[in-house]
């Protein structure tokens, strides 16, 4: 069960990623119904693959592997939940903007989007970071 979560925890991280790549490539595209659609299919990826990620982290941490009191003793650990939250909470804003565009795309709102989506992936880079200082 153990090899299964983080497997499961690995695919879900790399899910994540792929499909915040997939929408900062679409939404160079003009903003029309199709484009909208593609950036709503993709955001919802990226929630899902977020959702399975911390429920197979979580309990990875907290059933399997070195234990709840190891990791939350970590301030890299520490730093990389709270990423991710940051990371969750950021993603708010294109999800809206996305099932909005849907009924009535709005080109003007792009630039910020496309700025939050990059804030999404340095924090997943930045992620990335502290889950490598965790495992050495």
């Amino acid at each position: 069960m153990s090899a299964f979560l983080a497997f499961l925890h690995h695919l879900a991280a790399f899910a994540l990623v792929a499909s915040l790549v997939v929408e900062l490539i679409v939404i160079r595209d003009d903003i029309n119904a199709r484009t909208a659609r593609r950036l709503a299919l993709a955001d919802l990826v990226l929630g899902v693959s977020a959702g399975v990620l911390l429920v197979a982290g979580l309990l990875r941490v907290f059933y399997f592997e070195k234990g709840a009191a190891f990791y939350f003793s970590s301030g890299a650990f520490i730093a990389k939940l709270v990423l991710f939250f940051g990371v969750a909470l950021l993603s708010i804003y294109p999800t809206v903007r996305f099932l909005r565009w849907r009924r009535q795309p709005t080109p003007a709102e792009v630039p910020v989007v496309r700025r939050v989506l990059h804030l999404e992936l340095i924090g997943v880079v930045l992620i990335l970071y502290f889950a490598a200082s965790i495992a050495r």
